[in-house]
C-alpha cells in the first residue's frame, strides 16, 4: 500500500462527498484523513489516502473524476503525513512561540509552499490569494508572500497561515517585553514596550526634560509635542516603540525616564530617542537603540535611519557603539545616518 494526497473540488450539495469517496473505495482505497473547504467553486476535499501499490496516479485521477470530482490534484505523501492538521498547526505554534523568527519555515511547512518571501512594504492588495501567491498581512511590518504551483491555496488555508503568522508577530512582542535593564552604573530600571496607558507618563517624561534635549529629539523646537502626536509615537503603525521606567518600590509609582521609538516607511525604520536629562549619559540610551536595532532585524528592515543634529555629539557617539556600518548625509547642522541591518526577517526557500 502507498500513502497519497488527494485534493478534488465537488459540489457543494448533500451526497456529493459519499459519491466520491464510494468511487475510491471501488479501488481499494482507504481514506485515512479527510478535510473539507467551503470555497466559492464548491467543497474542496483534501483526503489523505492508503491506495494499492498498482494504483498509480492516473488511476487516483481516474477515480475521483468517476466519483464527480474535479480540479484533481494527486501527489505521494511520506508517514509524517498521518499527523492530523490540528496537530500540525499545534506543532507549529509551539515552535513560534519558542522562535519567532522560524515564520517563513513554519508556512513552508503549514502549506507546503514552494517559495516564502518577506516584502517590506504593505499596501492594499497585499493579502489574499492572487492566482499561485498567498499574500499575508504581517502585523509586525511588511507582509509575506507564498507560492505553491499546485494545489491551489484555499481560503482556509489562508485564514491558517494568517493566524500563524499573527501568533509570531505576538510572540516576538512578548521576547521585547519587559525586562530588567542594569546600567554600568549599577541603576536598574525597566524597559517594555509602550502602549496608550503610558500617555500621561510620557508627557511627564517630556516636561522633565531641558527644552535642549526636546529640541535635540524633535528637530523642529523645544515645544512640548502634542498629545495626540505622543499617542501616535506610543502605538505606532508600523514599528516599536520603547519606554525606560523606574522600578516602583515602596508605594511609589513607576516615572518614565527615556522613550525610544522605531517608525517603519518602506523597508526602512527610522529612529529616535528622548533620554531625561539627569539620567543621560549612563549608557542608557546605547542599550535601547541595541534593541530596537535588534527588533529591525527580526522583524526584516533593511536599514534604520537617525536625523541627527551635527552638534548633538552624544548621540553621535551612541550611534557608533551599535558597531554597525552607516552612511552620513549632512543638510546644513543636519545629519541624516542610515545604518545597515541584517534582515534576518526575511524567507526565501529554494525556488522562489
Amino acid at each position: 500500500m502507498t500513502l497519497w494526497r488527494i485534493r478534488a473540488t465537488v459540489d457543494d450539495r448533500p451526497g456529493y462527498l459519499s459519491v466520491l469517496t464510494a468511487s475510491l473505495a471501488l479501488r481499494g482505497v482507504n481514506i485515512l484523513t479527510v478535510q473539507v473547504q467551503p470555497t466559492e467553486q464548491g467543497a474542496v476535499d483534501d483526503f489523505l489516502v492508503d491506495a494499492p501499490d498498482a494504483l498509480d496516479e492516473a488511476g487516483l485521477v481516474a477515480a475521483v473524476e468517476r466519483g464527480r470530482g474535479r480540479d484533481c490534484w494527486v501527489a505521494r505523501s511520506e508517514a509524517r503525513g498521518l499527523v492530523d492538521q490540528p496537530t500540525r498547526v499545534l506543532g507549529l505554534a509551539n515552535r513560534l512561540v519558542r522562535d519567532p523568527d522560524a515564520t517563513g519555515e513554519a508556512l513552508r511547512t503549514l502549506l507546503g509552499a514552494d517559495s516564502v518571501t518577506w516584502r517590506p512594504a504593505l499596501t492594499s492588495v497585499d493579502r489574499g490569494i492572487v492566482g499561485a501567491t498567498m499574500l499575508l498581512a504581517d502585523p509586525a511590518g511588511g507582509s509575506f508572500a507564498l507560492r505553491r504551483a499546485a494545489p491551489a491555496f484555499t481560503p482556509a488555508e489562508y485564514a491558517r497561515a494568517q493566524a500563524l503568522v499573527e501568533l509570531a508577530a505576538t510572540a516576538a512582542r512578548r521576547a521585547t517585553e519587559q525586562v530588567t535593564l542594569v546600567l554600568p552604573d549599577g541603576a536598574e530600571l525597566t524597559v517594555r514596550p509602550a502602549c496608550a496607558d503610558d500617555l500621561s507618563g510620557v508627557l511627564e517624561l517630556h516636561e522633565g526634560c531641558s527644552p535642549r534635549s526636546r529640541q535635540r529629539r524633535y528637530l523642529g523646537g523645544a515645544s512640548l509635542p502634542s498629545p495626540d502626536r505622543l499617542r501616535r509615537l506610543l502605538e505606532p503603525r508600523r514599528g516599536l516603540t520603547l519606554i525606560a521606567t523606574t522600578t516602583a518600590y515602596d508605594g511609589a509609582a513607576e516615572s518614565v525616564v527615556a522613550m525610544a521609538n522605531l517608525l517603519g516607511e518602506g523597508d526602512e525604520a527610522e529612529v529616535a530617542l528622548l533620554v531625561r536629562d539627569d539620567w543621560q549619559r549612563r549608557g542608557l540610551g546605547s542599550a535601547l537603540l541595541r534593541r530596537l536595532a535588534g527588533h529591525a532585524e527580526r522583524v526584516g528592515f533593511a536599514a534604520l535611519l537617525l536625523h541627527v543634529q551635527a552638534e548633538n555629539a552624544p548621540m553621535l557617539r551612541t550611534l557608533r557603539r551599535l558597531h554597525r556600518p552607516s552612511v552620513a548625509e549632512r543638510d546644513g547642522a543636519l545629519l541624516t545616518l542610515t545604518v545597515a541591518v541584517a534582515r534576518k526577517g526575511t524567507f526565501l526557500t529554494p525556488g522562489a
